[in-house]
């Protein structure tokens, strides 16, 4: 089977849109609003035409448009109005909706043309925080749920990398005003979701402090090596799947022993196998934050 998914079930739908599927199934029946497409053996289905609509009457409805309206409108009319309502109040929600599209369509101009056009009326660091952020999230859901391909997760990401990359060089640059602390950002091994430890790194730099950007797989013994070079460091790991709960307590009270101890040396930790530590695997010189903003307003 082919990676590239454009046929999606009425659960699909419900995942993307949020729009639960009885409720989907009503619009189809009373305002025909939508109109599946049938396999051969009367399977209902959708292609991206359909998801695509379904995008835009969910952002009418949810700006006050009853569906008994929005259905007697013509094919042409829908996309008319959701370019119209595109204000500073919706723009989120709208550019979610874009950059989900251009995700199951793999288009690169969609994202380039959504991202530039929110550049216009925020920074980059608003755009990572208010829209990026949650679309990783829903993005992670919709992989979890088998909605969306690891083709699919990986086009987005990798797009998202790249406007990562551009902006941390455009400052990188620039001379740390702060020497008392440097901070040092890595993924444990096996770990490889680091859109995350990225951003930080350019909060971190934004910020007037050095960076060392180890990335992704990092042995401890590379953690203990790069204690020699410096008196004061900030370790900061992003766990969203590594090491799994089983190990992760092991993980952290290693690291305490070996890279924490007999030094100023601290670890910040942020991530969903976070929830997985015990109280008495955490030391004094250890901070577990619950989200990047969290985090970044330590900094």
């Amino acid at each position: 089977m082919s990676d590239v998914k454009n046929v999606f079930s009425i659960k699909d739908l419900e995942n993307i849109t949020g729009i639960k599927a009885h409720t989907i199934r009503i619009w189809e029946k009373r305002y025909n609003v939508l109109e599946p497409k049938r396999t051969e053996t009367n399977i209902r289905y959708y292609d991206l035409e359909g998801l695509q609509k379904l995008l835009n009457i969910t952002l009418l409805h949810n700006h006050g448009y009853k569906i008994s309206k929005i259905s007697t409108y013509d094919e042409e009319k829908i996309p008319f109005l959701v370019k119209q309502i595109i204000t500073r109040k919706s723009v989120k929600h709208h550019a979610i909706s874009s950059f989900k599209m251009a995700m199951m369509n793999f288009d690169q101009n969609l994202f380039f043309t959504t991202y530039n056009d929110l550049l216009l009326e925020k920074s980059f660091t608003e755009v990572f925080n208010e829209i990026f952020i949650p679309l990783m999230n829903e993005i992670g859901l919709l992989w979890q749920t088998n909605t969306i391909s690891v083709a699919h997760e990986h086009f987005i990401s990798h797009l998202i990398k790249q406007k990562l990359l551009i902006n941390t060089e455009q400052i990188q640059c620039n001379k740390p005003k702060y020497n008392d602390k440097v901070f040092v950002l890595f993924l444990p091994m096996h770990e490889i979701h680091e859109l995350g430890l990225m951003y930080l790194n350019y909060e971190v730099i934004s910020n007037g402090y050095k960076s060392i950007f180890l990335g992704e797989s990092v042995p401890l013994e590379n953690l203990k090596e790069i204690k020699k070079y410096f008196d004061k460091i900030i370790f900061v790991s992003s766990l969203t799947v590594q090491p799994g709960k089983d190990e992760i307590n092991g993980y952290i009270q290693k690291i305490n022993k070996d890279v924490l101890a007999d030094s100023d040396n601290e670890l910040w930790l942020l991530g969903r196998m976070t929830s997985h530590i015990n109280d008495d695997s955490l030391s004094e010189k250890t901070t577990v934050f619950q989200s990047i903003a969290e985090l970044v307003n330590k900094l």
